[in-house]
């Protein structure tokens, strides 16, 4: 009797979906979403083109897909912060910005990506803004709260400083990690951030 073949495994659904996400972040390491096809991402999945919009009804869905899940770390990292930055604010805030680079980092194309396809797609603009809002309010908090504590000194509209500072951090990180000229050292850019921030915050260097 002749032996039976192996059982191919079959894949679910989520599987698939995931399959598709996992193929899309890589391919984004490697090229521009402009370049990337439907049928790279079906194949890439091991699946057809036909059964890709079965879970997907574009390449921006995928995108959006994506984008939300890095959102969804966002607020887990912020929420996750510290509040209290009494003890040691210098090392507290360089904690605080390193999720910030860590998270940007980990899913540089996909930020890169959602970064040039906001003005295009206002679905991307949306949670693109939904994330960096989730980084300004927590800022706004702490300063609020480390002026309130007469650590940190008045002046610019706390809120607006929060934005300026989150906002560079954003224009800084895309050139890092797209390898623009000018940019920082990538094992520079988190001191140096840090730096500004300290200093925007305080108006004075601030012990380590």
């Amino acid at each position: 009797m002749a032996q039976r073949g192996r059982r191919t495994t079959r894949i679910s659904g989520d599987e698939r979906q995931e399959a598709i996400l996992v193929t899309a972040e890589t391919l984004l390491g490697e090229k521009s979403f402009d370049d990337i096809s439907i049928d790279d991402l079906a194949r890439g999945a091991g699946i057809s083109r036909p059964t890709f919009y079965f879970y997907f009804g574009s390449k921006d869905d995928v995108l959006l897909a994506l984008l939300d899940r890095v959102i969804g770390e966002v607020e887990r990292r912020v929420g996750a912060l510290p509040r209290d930055f009494e003890a040691a604010p210098a090392s507290t805030w360089r904690q605080s910005i390193g999720a910030f680079v860590e998270v940007f980092a980990a899913h540089r194309a996909v930020s890169a990506a959602a970064i040039a396809g906001r003005a295009r797609n206002p679905e991307v603009h949306a949670l693109w803004s939904r994330s960096m809002e989730s980084w300004v309010a927590y800022t706004t908090e702490v300063v609020v709260a480390e002026r309130a504590r007469g650590a940190a000194p008045g002046g610019l509209d706390a809120r607006e400083l929060a934005v300026a500072l989150n906002l560079m951090n954003e224009r800084v990180l895309t050139a890092v990690f797209s390898g623009e000229s000018p940019s920082l050292p990538e094992t520079d850019t988190l001191d140096v951030l840090a730096g500004i921030w300290i200093r925007s915050i305080y108006g004075r260097d601030l012990a380590p």
